[in-house]
């Protein structure tokens, strides 16, 4: 009798790319799947192994629970076998919700709660009552939000300007509004005098309205003749009208566009917390729960170490290990009051795997979709670290990477390829790391960076003075126009809030590509992302004689049985759902009388089944060809140009919206972390893109960890030394070359990378 092996049996995985593959997965082990950007780990590990996991799942639970559950189709294998529960980590943002912070995000906030109602003096009540949603623990001022809004003056006026040349920047208060055409005819101001040449009882009056007890009056002209109406100053009109009011219920006015003129100032009742001053004076010794939330969580960790009360230490034990696992991964200068949107893409990722950490199951599957996303080399020990400690407790670790060091740690490397999109979709090496370096796989045990040893000249630069933004420490910082520049550190040490907040404010013109999705839906394709579809559809239109709407599958053209969607799931209440390629159109989602049209010999479908490689000699159109063209320039020239949005991998989708800003010239691109997703061979791709952008006369700043990047930019500025606290300073500026000399975290990353 053969001994049995505990493995996950996949056979025939045909998803997305996959060309009908056999894969058996270790149990137990730390395994990393690996491959280019596309190459079909996302189609074999999330859309095969992790969707069939869920479905068999759900299959467990009665069926009127299940038709309230995500209802998960079977995926396109032959066979699946020995699957456990699995756990996603994904790459994407942590917590939805705008109030959502570590402390709720970690499910610490309920404890600390708990333990202020039951042992903090003088009593209140309720672990309820310490919330600041509840009707008791709110600020009566802000209503909970711990800041309030008020308007900023030098927003929502331009000095310089006259009421007419529209001194008020904000519509319904300008000409274009009836308030604003009543400021110019009332006769209370001089419609064409810049406000700063108001007379000072002028300018109080237009800003602050008449002193308390008085009433001015202004007549307005309407069709029945002049009506008074009182003025009360443009900032108090304001207040009331869009700050005060619920702005949902407007429709000429947005709430993004009432922020755009306002100021956010901690609420002075509250001191920002949120809650009510009753609340606040119940304290556990000497702090409230407001203290709590504002201090380092390693400074808290002392404070519950000091709380006797048996009681509370009962409340305590359960509060202490999610606190320890945060600061385990690094994280112990957060508080439990940060707001999960403010985190750094690094800093998210790590909240997220200390969250799955605290828990005590064993024998399930993790995956995790690019842990070192945002981790400076120097943190991906730690992570290395946790990957090794959920193994060691009878778990089975995948782990889509591109990084050497998690590569490195791995019991076993299954690398997809050879290419990407049609070109991937295989096996190209499953194995131990002895066999991975003697493979013909694309992936190297032992890369070798180039520092850039001739860097272009500096003439000019960008200039930041006095920078305050979340842990910047008034930061004054010089960086050089025209050329690729590097932002790198610890993740916390402020890069983003020096690029993504304070650059911004200085230099709103900057053209920002950030990390996240795109907004991805089924009918998304890449021609309509990158704004080309309309073109197709006019030359078709043009070709043929018919209206541009029968190229569409979302118009005129659309198939009328799968209504443009290509597939039928019928709808059967409690029934598992099954997705099937619509007969009537074969799955092109246009109707017949759309795909009789022809132009150069090919209809509308078999035109959108180009590869991007493809179309760039089909099409004559100058538009179609230079937008091509860019997808091209970022490596993508294999995908088709019909192809959706919502099939693309993580880096595909960072490319792609990379591409989508490649349009001009002269400009300044800002990208967030763009060596996300990517392998070691795309990024030596996109590092020419990023050349050539630079030779074209623009000027490019990437906020980047990857080493390849950081030592072939002209100049690198280093944030740290820590995180949170220990950061929001400039440890280092200059030359790749002059950074090899440096003692600063990335300085010493690039040293270990060029010796080894």
């Amino acid at each position: 009798m053969s001994e049995f092996k505990d493995e996950i049996i996949l056979r025939g995985l045909k998803e997305n790319n996959l060309k009908n593959i056999d894969i058996n997965i270790p149990k137990e082990k730390i395994i990393v799947f690996t491959g280019l950007s596309g190459s079909g780990k996302s189609s074999v590990v999330f859309d095969t192994l992790a969707a069939e996991s869920r479905r068999q799942m759900a299959l467990n639970y009665p069926l009127y629970v299940r038709n309230q559950m995500p209802r998960y189709e079977r995926p396109r294998a032959d066979l699946m076998q020995n699957l456990s529960p699995v756990v996603v980590v994904e790459q994407r943002p942590a917590g939805g919700n705008p109030r959502s912070t570590v402390g709720t995000y970690m499910d610490i906030h309920p404890l600390i709660r708990l333990l202020f109602s039951r042992i903090g003096t003088p009593s209140i009540g309720e672990a309820t009552d310490f919330s600041s949603h509840s009707a008791f623990g709110k600020c009566p001022e802000c209503s909970g939000y711990g800041e309030v809004i008020t308007p900023d003056e030098n927003k929502l006026i331009d000095f310089d300007k006259s009421l007419r040349d529209y001194a008020v920047k904000f519509k319904p208060l300008s000409p274009a509004g009836w308030q604003g055409r009543w400021m110019m005819t009332g006769g209370l101001f001089d419609p064409d005098l810049p406000i700063k040449n108001y007379p000072e009882d002028k300018l109080n009056l237009f800003l602050y309205g008449p002193d308390r007890g008085e009433k001015v009056y202004a007549p307005f002209h309407t069709k029945n003749g002049p009506q008074d109406h009182e003025w009360d100053g443009l900032l108090p009109r304001f207040t009331r009208l869009y700050i005060l009011r619920d702005i949902s219920k407007l429709k000429e006015v947005t709430q993004n566009d009432v922020l755009a003129v306002s100021r956010r100032s901690p609420c002075p009742t509250c001191q920002g917390s949120g809650l009510n001053p009753k609340v606040l004076a119940c304290k556990i010794n000497g702090l409230n729960i407001a203290a709590y939330d504002q201090i380092e969580l390693t400074a808290l960790l002392e404070e519950l170490k000091k709380i006797k009360d048996p009681m509370g230490r009962s409340i305590v034990r359960q509060a202490i290990p999610p606190i320890m696992q945060l600061i385990e991964m690094g994280l112990g200068y957060l508080s439990l009051s940060r707001k999960i949107s403010t985190l750094s893409g690094g800093e998210a990722q790590r909240v997220k795997i200390a969250r799955h950490l605290g828990s005590s199951l064993n024998n399930i599957t993790y995956i995790f979709d690019e842990p070192t996303a945002g981790l400076h080399p120097e943190e991906v020990d730690l992570l290395i670290q946790m990957l090794k400690s959920l193994k060691a407790r009878y778990n089975t670790v995948i782990v889509i990477e591109h990084d050497l060091s998690v590569i490195k740690a791995a019991d076993e490397v299954i690398e997809m390829g050879p290419g990407a999109g049609v070109n991937g979709g295989e096996v190209v090496y499953q194995g131990n790391l002895d066999g991975l370096d003697i493979s013909n796989s694309a992936t190297t045990l032992k890369p070798k960076v180039q520092v850039n040893k001739n860097p272009r000249e500096i003439k000019a630069y960008f200039t930041i003075k006095n920078a305050v933004n979340h842990n910047l420490k008034n930061i004054n910082v010089q960086i050089p126009k025209n050329v690729l520049v590097s932002v790198c550190g610890v993740s916390g040490s402020g890069k983003s809030s020096l690029m993504l907040e304070a650059f911004p404010e200085r230099y709103p013109e900057t053209i920002r590509a950030r990390q996240g999705s795109i907004g991805i839906s089924s009918r998304s394709t890449i021609v309509t992302y990158m704004g080309i579809m309309d073109e197709i559809r006019t030359i078709f239109s043009k070709a043929t004689g018919q209206q541009p709407g029968l190229f569409s599958f979302n118009s005129t053209g659309a198939c009328p049985v799968c209504k443009g969607k290509g597939v039928i799931t019928p709808d059967v209440a409690f029934a598992e759902p099954v997705t099937t390629q619509c007969e009537a159109c074969g799955g092109s989602r246009y109707s017949k009388e759309a795909l009789s049209y022809r132009y150069q010999g090919k209809n509308i479908m078999e035109v959108l089944n180009l590869t991007i490689e493809e179309a760039n000699h089909y099409f004559k159109s100058a538009k179609i060809i230079k937008r091509v063209n860019t997808l091209k320039d970022v490596g993508l020239g294999y995908l088709t140009l019909g192809q959706s949005t919502s099939s693309l991998s993580g880096g595909e989708v960072q490319r792609l919206k990379l591409a989508s800003h490649l349009k001009k010239k002269g400009q300044i691109y800002l990208l967030d972390e763009p060596s996300l997703g990517l392998h070691a061979k795309d990024n030596e791709a996109l590092l020419e893109v990023f050349q050539n952008l630079v030779h074209r006369g623009n000027s490019l700043i990437i906020i980047e960890h990857n080493l390849d990047f950081i030592a072939a930019s002209d100049w690198v500025i280093e944030l740290g030394k820590g995180g949170g606290k220990q950061g929001g300073q400039i440890i280092f500026e200059g030359r790749p070359e002059e950074m090899l000399q440096a003692d600063t975290p990335t300085a010493k990353s690039l040293r270990k990378q060029i010796t080894e």
